[in-house]
């Protein structure tokens, strides 16, 4: 991508932001302080409205042209992840257990920096909402924003997202219309038996037979279900039987397991599928069985509309683009906005020989704040003036 023609956008200054932001990370559902940052980093640009404590800590900043047009909503992620950071540099995460190792320190730079922009010339019709979304990471915020009763007021025609992408060139624009990021859910499975002695088996119920039947049957799912391969996938994450002792027979087992699916249909079935399965080798075997579901997520659809409207972006700056022939198997609940508006994420490429996205030593790269703005900005001109 060429050099980016920014109005007001001082780089260095959200450059310094950015790693400000990546010292002191706060996990999802946890935002306060960084919530409080972003608010007094966006009250130098005079919005019109600036809300916040959507959902959880969600702030929304609003520029509003008073004249009929459509609104146009960017977000971005305030969470971190409860990830060791091995990184040096110096602005490495001041919270142990707790670093930006997705980039989300980033992507708040950019939408700042977006900020910056809307100030310096701001739109001529309709609205532009800067949305800085909770617990992006436990599938919890965008959720929790839209469910806030302050949302309406704010609801999207069309909303637009970006992801930093280790492993493609550093500014390249990848985005496909349709699927874009599969749906996934966690499930935690309890089957539960009786204790014995250990040297009397037979006078407890064990579920180690289950539980190994169903790591194997479970892994197996997609394709016993006759789904396309590669359409959806179910990942054994952790499994407990008993406890660690040499004189108990075990009486209880715990399994974890994360399932995705390129659709939120498909996904509703392969989570009924599996519950069924567990209780019907449960009953076989005479076990009660409980299920707990955790980090929902809905799958990304890219709206075609605005699908273009980002490769007319990205044409326009020259920025290199990176063919995205398949739906990434990762999740972002950005999908749930698409209920609300026509609605597109694409990725921006972090470069090819960096950590990967969630590695202890990733680090967003500084150099693509400038280009995440820059097409950020064309969409908004292009719908808003």
């Amino acid at each position: 991508m060429r050099a980016p023609d920014l109005l007001a956008a001082d780089i260095g200054a959200l450059t310094a932001l950015r790693r400000d932001l990546h010292r002191r990370p706060e996990l999802s559902s946890e935002e306060e302080a960084t919530a409080t940052r972003i608010v007094s980093e966006l009250q130098r640009f005079a919005p019109d409205e600036i809300l916040t404590r959507l959902g959880t800590h969600g702030v929304a900043a609003i520029f509003d042209s008073g004249r009929p047009g459509p609104t146009v909503l960017f977000r971005c992620e305030l969470d971190a992840l409860p990830i060791f950071e091995i990184s040096t540099f110096d602005w490495v995460s001041q919270t142990p257990g707790k670093g930006h190792q997705c980039g989300h320190d980033g992507h708040m730079a950019i939408l700042v920096g977006l900020a910056a922009e809307m100030a310096a010339q701001r739109p001529e019709r309709g609205r532009v909402i800067l949305l800085f979304q909770p617990a992006e990471e436990t599938g919890a915020g965008a959720a929790d924003v839209i469910a806030d009763a302050r949302f309406p007021s704010i609801r999207p025609d069309y909303a637009f997202a970006l992801h930093n992408l280790p492993g493609l060139p550093v500014g390249a624009v990848g985005v496909r219309p349709g699927p874009f990021t599969y749906a996934s859910e966690g499930l935690a499975i309890r089957l539960s038996g009786r204790t014995a002695h250990a040297a009397q088996p037979e006078a407890g119920l064990s579920p180690a037979a289950c539980l190994g039947a169903l790591m194997a049957e479970l892994s197996a799912l997609p394709a016993r279900l006759g789904h396309a391969p590669g359409a959806s996938l179910v990942t054994l994450s952790h499994a407990r039987l008993g406890e660690p002792a040499f004189g108990i027979s075990p009486g209880d087992a715990v399994i974890h397991l994360t399932i995705r699916a390129i659709d939120d249909a498909l996904q509703a079935a392969l989570m009924a599928a599996a519950e069924t399965l567990c209780q019907e080798k449960a009953a076989a075997a005479g076990l009660g069985v409980s299920f707990a579901r955790h980090e929902n997520f809905a799958a990304g659809h890219n709206d075609p509309e605005a699908t273009a409207m980002i490769e007319d972006a990205a044409r326009a700056l020259g920025a290199a683009r990176a063919e995205i022939a398949e739906p990434f198997r990762w999740s972002e609940d950005f999908g749930r906005f698409g209920a609300s508006g026509k609605c597109a994420l694409f990725v921006l490429g972090a470069g090819e020989d960096r950590p990967r996205l969630h590695n202890p030593d990733y680090d967003f790269p500084d150099e693509i704040i400038a280009p995440g703005i820059a097409m950020f900005e064309r969409i908004a001109r292009g719908l808003c003036g």
